[in-house]
């Protein structure tokens, strides 16, 4: 199963319409849609389950049978991969569309294409590429698991950073 989830506050009629539009072109249906609010035009899939919103237990538990998860690029489902071992692929929010208020998701999915499991693509066409890529040959994990808890080195270096500015006079 591929959970497909656009995070709760926006919905992302995009990223939800060229999912549904390459299931059905090829025929998979194994896609659960997490797909924010809908306003009366907001788009509603077709060819793959779905639901507005899921609870916090639904959602760990569809991350956790999924294959790969397919998400706009999000921080929380981001860090939810890399902390769950689970390969993940992103179609940014342009801010150009009004699908956000500016452009830094594409600067967060070009930070995080480096990362081993993290795939993007940039445009709509890309996705369906992608996903047949994926299906064809899935990625057994991330390979990348991240920790749920910051790295002992930075958690060191705000400590450090915060006590010399109070030791400055400064708060």
């Amino acid at each position: 199963m591929i959970f497909l989830t656009v995070g709760h506050e926006l919905k992302f009629d995009r990223l939800v319409k060229t999912m549904d539009d390459w299931c059905g072109a090829t025929g998979f249906s194994e896609v659960f849609g997490q797909v924010a609010k809908l306003d009366e035009q907001g788009y509603r899939p077709k060819n793959f389950e779905w639901k507005e919103f899921v609870d916090p237990q639904e959602f760990k538990s569809k991350f956790e049978q999924s294959k790969f998860v397919v998400s706009h690029a999000g921080m929380g489902t981001i860090i939810t991969a890399l902390t769950m071992n689970k390969p993940l692929v992103i179609l940014p929010r342009k801010g150009i569309l009004q699908e956000t208020r500016n452009d830094h998701q594409i600067a967060t999915a070009n930070r995080f294409i480096q990362r081993e499991g993290i795939f993007a693509a940039m445009e709509e066409v890309e996705l369906g590429i992608l996903l047949n890529t994926l299906i064809d040959s899935p990625p057994a994990n991330s390979g990348a698991m991240a920790s749920e808890y910051a790295n002992p080195e930075l958690i060191s270096e705000v400590q450090n950073f915060i006590f010399a500015k109070n030791s400055d006079g400064m708060s």
